[in-house]
């Protein structure tokens, strides 16, 4: 067990006066007991990262603190927190949390971060009036519930990797919601009411299991949606759906992470190669038919070439029976000439294809290198 001083504090602050002291780090100390600081009156800004306190009861006279991160600690809960009034941020990430109804009379908290915790349900936040920040991921947590029902300051909420079947309606009193994250839940369609969101901009709805398309029509309300993440959902895996996203969202720029108007513009290439194809196929085939023996228009055309074969072949040969010996030596040695020069210029050809074939292949290398993509969705600089 290891406690912190107050000798420590107000050395490590170069002062002898506890209240001149409001802003204090203590991380990665290994410190179990903080009691301590209930000496400093005027403690505001608190950060207690990364250590080993199981118990926050001694940080109860801290009635001025408004910062607050017990973060990477093992804390089973957040008893004693209830006397700091004045908190407006608290991030106790990251621990072992079973509950959260401490903070509930918080209500000047403006950020509330208990992600990577054991979760299970969130608390009524009715007196939060202040409150705009939740940071809930991966917790055990299976319904948002009625808790969200006042919660009309809200506007960025992570729900990510938690037990999440339905977003419930209580949602709708979320109206300045701008950021919603809910990836790896088992989501599988969205509420009517999420059309009350009207300010919405970024929604992660990453791998759930949403398999209809009429299951995201809901999505046309959120005229100021720009960021939307589809992956790992049945339904994006069909090609088509970035063209239906972009005419239902028209305000959309970030699909699944990438711009909307760059994989609209992919889906579009591949249905041009596909129709093209479709057209060279078809061309072919024609062809083919009319090329055909047992068609009367092809028969005819190959007995007119047969015909004139067999003229020119006989003119040859007269042709050859008039000439004499000489004349016959005289063409054979042209022939030889003409062989000999022929595969020099095949040699010449070949070397000149091969030193093509290797320019032309650099420069595939080039074309063919995928283009270093810019994920604009990333994850939220506040989920930490």
């Amino acid at each position: 067990m290891k406690a912190l001083t107050s000798k420590q504090v107000l050395q490590e602050n170069d002062t002898s006066d506890t209240s001149a002291v409001t802003s204090l780090t203590f991380t990665h100390r290994a410190l179990s007991d903080v009691s301590c600081l209930a000496e400093f009156k005027k403690l505001e800004k608190l950060d207690l990262t990364f250590n080993s306190l199981s118990s926050l009861e001694g940080l109860k006279p801290c009635v001025n603190l408004k910062w607050l991160s017990v973060k990477q600690n093992k804390l089973r809960s957040l008893k004693g927190i209830e006397g700091c009034v004045f908190l407006t941020v608290l991030n106790a990430g990251s621990n072992m949390l079973q509950s959260m109804d401490e903070v509930s009379n918080l209500v000047r908290l403006r950020a509330l971060i208990l992600n990577d915790n054991e979760i299970g349900s969130i608390c009524r936040l009715d007196q939060m009036k202040e409150l705009n920040t939740i940071v809930l991921s991966r917790n055990p947590i299976s319904k948002i519930g009625e808790s969200l029902g006042k919660s009309n300051s809200i506007t960025k909420l992570s729900l990510s990797n938690c037990k999440i079947q339905d977003i419930d309606s209580s949602i709708k009193y979320c109206t300045e919601l701008r950021e919603l994250r809910l990836t790896h839940n088992e989501i599988r369609a969205l509420p009517t009411e999420l059309a009350r969101n009207t300010k919405l901009q970024n929604l992660d709805l990453g791998n759930n299991l949403i398999m209809r398309w009429s299951d995201l029509k809901i999505l046309s309300s959120l005229t100021s949606l720009k960021n939307l993440n589809l992956v790992g959902n049945p339904v994006a895996e069909k090609d088509v759906l970035a063209k239906k996203i972009k005419n239902l969202v028209p305000s959309l720029q970030i699909s699944n992470a990438r711009p909307i108007d760059k994989v609209v513009k992919n889906v579009v290439d591949v249905e041009d190669m596909d129709t093209k194809k479709g057209q060279k196929m078809s061309k072919n085939n024609l062809t083919n038919t009319e090329n055909d023996e047992n068609t009367p228009t092809a028969g005819a055309k190959l007995k007119r070439k047969s015909r004139d074969k067999f003229v020119k072949e006989e003119a040859v040969i007269n042709s050859k029976k008039v000439r004499d010996d000489d004349e016959m030596v005289h063409i054979e040695k042209n022939e030889n000439r003409i062989e000999k020069r022929d595969d020099e210029d095949d040699v010449a050809r070949k070397k000149k294809k091969r030193v093509k074939s290797k320019a032309s292949g650099s420069l595939a290398v080039q074309f063919l290198s995928p283009e270093p993509q810019v994920g604009l969705g990333g994850p939220s600089a506040w989920d930490l």
